[in-house]
């Protein structure tokens, strides 16, 4: 299964690209014997809209035409919150299930539109605050690797 995650805002060089990049590379390396590859990110441009409700519905829309078929995870502060164990296990299961493509969509700084948050196969929290984007693209970076790591039962991974 390909993951992928597409993400609104360009994220600039310096050490977050960087740590992103380290963790997508690790989880890249030990996903692959575990059927799970890509590991990539697409940056999509920030709409320049007036309203923060056209600018949602314009990310939305590239967004939509963005995402993989398969399934579409996007990250919000009002989505399910749950343990890396569970993530682990989902992402797993959609592999087993034989979904050819998992992504992850982080929305603009508005957020993303509610129709699309809706429209999600799963809605995702790492919290009720709301992070900086490129803090969630360090934090969903390193919970994929987690995800590897914990699929094949490498000590990374250290929960009770």
């Amino acid at each position: 299964m390909r993951i992928a995650i597409l993400a609104v805002g360009r994220m600039k060089a310096g050490p977050e690209r960087e740590l992103v990049a380290r963790y997508l590379d690790r989880a890249q390396a030990s996903g692959k014997p575990l059927a799970l590859t890509g590991f990539d990110v697409t940056e999509l441009n920030e709409s320049r809209a007036g309203s923060a409700a056209a600018r949602k519905a314009e990310e939305a829309k590239a967004l939509r035409s963005a995402a993989a078929d398969g399934i579409v995870v996007a990250l919000d502060e009002r989505g399910k919150s749950i343990s890396s164990e569970a993530f682990a296990a989902q992402l797993g299961r959609w592999r087993d299930d034989g979904r050819p493509a998992t992504t992850f969509v982080i929305g603009g700084a508005d957020g993303i539109e509610p129709e699309f948050a809706r429209s999600a196969d799963l809605l995702l929290s790492f919290s009720p605050m709301v992070w900086p984007h490129q803090l969630v693209r360090i934090m969903l970076a390193e919970q994929l690797y987690r995800a590897t790591t914990i699929l094949s039962g490498h000590p990374y991974h250290r929960g009770d």
